[in-house]
């Protein structure tokens, strides 16, 4: 089976480098662009399920990416929503880094410690229900079938350090750009490689910059 997990678009907060968390904040214009540039990059590819975070950036995503004549096979799963922030959510990483400085540096260097204040949520957290939505989402593929899932940074993350045996402590070894995706293949969902990784060729050149400033 082939599973393409993508991230969703850039949302007017991704610019500003505002943390979003759990708030449903919309794509913008480019964000917008870059869900239909996905589309296109995808226009070709049989897609047998998609799945998705009910949260509207990463369901107008997928709905974009799958085009009219496919988004009514689209789904969504709670277990894929963007982690909880909590008070952190609506700040722009200065603002957090100034009130929060000790959680917000364990954040940058051992996220794996860290507890959201304000009713937040914590990565093993986002571990245990975004891979449990995963397993979901991927039950009962065959062999030739493919899958898109369309989520969030920490989500994408918490799934590709299972797959690729990293600890939540390497979060941040990679990036995941808007409308990244992810190419991942296996017998089934406890056999994955990675084929791609970040891979945001349908908008932005290889030496682009194609990262944000939160999460």
């Amino acid at each position: 089976m082939r599973v393409i997990l993508a991230r969703h678009g850039e949302t007017p907060w991704n610019a500003e480098g505002r943390y979003q968390g759990q708030t449903d904040i919309p794509l913008s214009d480019v964000g917008i662009a870059q869900a239909r540039a996905l589309g296109a990059r995808l226009a070709d590819i049989a897609i047998d399920r998609a799945v998705a975070s009910p949260l509207s950036r990463a369901r107008t995503t997928a709905e974009l990416a799958l085009g009219p004549a496919r988004s009514g096979m689209l789904r969504t799963d709670e277990g894929l929503i963007e982690i909880g922030h909590g008070d952190w959510e609506g700040k722009l990483a200065a603002e957090i880094d100034e009130r929060d400085p000790e959680r917000f540096k364990a954040w940058r260097e051992a996220p794996q410690t860290v507890q959201m204040p304000g009713g937040g949520e914590s990565m093993p957290e986002v571990d245990a229900r975004s891979w449990a939505a995963f397993t979901r989402a991927c039950s009962g593929l065959q062999l030739g079938d493919t899958l898109l899932v369309v989520a969030h940074d920490a989500v994408n993350r918490a799934i590709l350090c299972r797959v690729l045996g990293l600890p939540l402590s390497r979060l941040w070894a990679f990036r995941q750009a808007p409308t990244t995706l992810n190419l991942l293949e296996g017998v089934d969902v406890e056999h994955l490689d990675v084929v791609r990784l970040n891979d945001c060729a349908h908008h932005t050149p290889l030496f682009g910059e194609a990262v944000h400033r939160a999460l």
